[in-house]
């Protein structure tokens, strides 16, 4: 089940949003990345200040036929992906800096 997970978009990215997929290019590693359009959702509401449940429940459940608690594992594993690429910063606590070390615990 959740770990009521923080999300934010690294600034150290390229990304380009083309129909209702994003592009993202890790600036670290230049790995390219294609996200659906439930990981785009998900990627656009990463602002740090939010849990990725609060995003799942108010964003993801209401739109697509998906069981909660499936989404949030499915969502869990797409960030912690995507900070293994710099991509995204995860974290306990609420973000203010979007430069966080990724896995930061506050």
């Amino acid at each position: 089940m959740s770990q009521n997970l923080y999300v934010v978009r690294s600034s150290a990215v390229a990304a380009r949003k083309l129909g209702a997929e994003m592009l993202i290019m890790s600036g670290r590693d230049s790995t390219l990345f294609t996200l659906d359009e439930v990981a785009t959702i998900i990627w656009e509401s990463a602002s740090g200040l939010v849990t990725l449940e609060e995003i799942i429940a108010l964003k993801i459940c209401p739109e697509y036929d998906v069981e909660h608690a499936v989404a949030v594992r499915d969502a869990e594993t797409m960030a912690e992906e995507l900070a293994k690429h710099g991509i995204m910063h995860i974290s306990r606590g609420p973000i203010f800096d979007s430069e966080a070390p990724i896995g930061a615990t506050r």
